[in-house]
C-alpha cells in the first residue's frame, strides 16, 4: 500500500508518499481500507515535532478517516468487513490502510459521504463533546466561537446554532464572517479591523457572552474572557495561534465564570461508549441535513504537505480533505 509519511521533523515539508508492506488485523483491531483522511491542525504540529504525542519517524500524520472495513481480528463485533465507516487515531491516517481499536470506529451512513465522513470527527466531536458535556450550552444563551471559520469554528457555529444557541463568529477577514452566517452565525465580529472587547459589548447590551468556544488562543484569549457574562463558561479548545495566554485569575473571582479545558482525545479514551454515541448522533445530524461539514478542497495523498501548508497559512474554511 502507499503511505504518506513524515521522514524529519521539519514540518510539512518532510513528507513522502512510500510503498509500505500491508496491513494485518490483530486482535480486537479493525484494517480500513482509507477512501478519505481529514486534514487537521495537530497533522502539522505532528510534523514539526511539536504535538503531545511525539512518534519517531518515519510515520504517517492523520488523525481521522472514512473507508470500508478489509479485515477484523479476532472479538471484533460491532462492524464486519465491507461496513463503511469513520475511525480516528493519534496518527497514522494519510495511507491506504489504517488499523484501529474496534471502539475508534463507528459506522458511517450511506447518506454520508467518505470525504464529509473524513471532514466530521475530529472537529465536531471535539466541538460537541466542548458544548454539550463541558458548557452545558443551553437554547437561548450566547456563544462567542473565536476562529469560526476553520474546522473546528465552523462546528462550533453549527452545533451552536443546531442547540439553539445565539451565536456570535469571530474572525479574521470579512469573506470568513460571511462564511459563518452561511453556517448559521447571527453576528460577526472581524477581530483584525474592529475591537472585539467593544464589539461584545455592543451585541450584548454590555453582559458578556454565556460561553466563549477558543480553539485560537493568543491575544484575544484574555479579551473575550473579559466578554464573558456572570457565571459564563469560557471552553480551552487549543492553541492554533501558537501562543499560550497567561490569564489574570481575577477576571474568573470577578466574573465567576469557569475556565473549561477541552481535551477531546483524552475524553476519547476515558469514555469510549459515550464518544462512539456522539458520533452517531453527528452522523444521524448530518444524513438528516441538520449539519453542514464545510469540505474546502479535496485533494489527492500527493498534496499532502501542501494541505498542511495551506493549514498552516490560515487558508482554509472548513475542512481539507485528502484521497489516495
Amino acid at each position: 500500500m502507499r503511505a504518506v509519511r513524515i521522514h524529519e521533523l521539519i514540518g510539512p515539508s518532510g513528507l513522502r508518499v512510500d510503498d509500505v508492506p500491508d496491513l494485518t488485523a490483530s486482535t480486537g483491531q479493525v484494517v480500513i481500507d482509507v477512501k478519505a483522511a481529514g486534514v487537521n491542525f495537530p497533522d502539522i504540529l505532528i510534523t514539526h515535532g511539536t504535538y503531545q504525542f511525539k512518534p519517531s519517524p518515519p510515520f504517517s500524520p492523520g488523525g481521522e478517516v472514512a473507508g470500508v472495513v478489509r479485515a477484523i481480528g479476532s472479538g471484533v463485533t460491532s462492524v464486519a468487513v465491507g461496513d463503511r465507516v469513520a475511525a480516528t487515531t493519534l496518527y497514522g491516517g494519510y495511507a491506504e490502510q489504517l488499523a484501529v481499536p474496534e471502539l475508534a470506529v463507528v459506522k458511517l451512513p450511506d447518506a454520508v459521504s467518505f470525504e464529509i465522513g473524513a471532514a466530521t470527527l475530529l472537529t465536531y466531536a471535539t466541538t460537541h463533546h466542548a458544548l454539550a458535556d463541558r458548557a452545558a450550552l443551553k437554547s437561548g444563551e450566547t456563544l462567542l466561537v473565536l476562529g469560526a471559520a476553520g474546522g473546528v469554528g465552523i462546528a462550533a457555529v453549527e452545533l451552536g446554532k443546531l442547540t439553539g444557541a445565539r451565536v456570535i463568529a469571530a474572525a479574521s477577514t470579512d469573506d470568513k464572517l460571511a462564511f459563518c452566517r452561511e453556517h448559521g452565525a447571527s453576528e460577526g465580529i472581524n477581530y483584525t479591523t474592529e475591537d472585539l472587547k467593544e464589539r461584545i459589548k455592543a451585541l450584548t447590551g454590555g453582559n458578556g457572552v454565556d460561553v466563549v468556544y477558543d480553539p485560537v488562543g493568543g491575544p484575544l484569549a484574555e479579551t473575550a474572557l473579559r466578554g464573558t457574562a456572570w457565571q459564563g463558561r469560557y471552553l480551552v479548545v487549543g492553541f492554533a495561534s501558537g501562543d499560550i495566554p497567561k490569564i489574570p485569575l481575577n477576571l474568573v473571582l470577578l466574573k465567576g465564570c469557569q475556565i473549561m479545558g477541552v481535551f477531546w482525545g483524552s475524553f476519547a479514551m476515558r469514555e469510549p461508549a459515550k464518544n462512539r454515541a456522539h458520533a452517531a448522533q453527528l452522523f444521524a445530524w448530518i444524513a438528516e441535513g441538520k449539519l453542514r461539514p464545510a469540505v474546502d478542497a479535496v485533494l489527492p495523498f500527493t498534496q499532502a504537505a501542501e494541505a498542511l501548508q495551506r493549514l498552516e497559512r490560515r487558508e482554509v474554511k472548513g475542512k481539507l480533505v485528502l484521497v489516495p
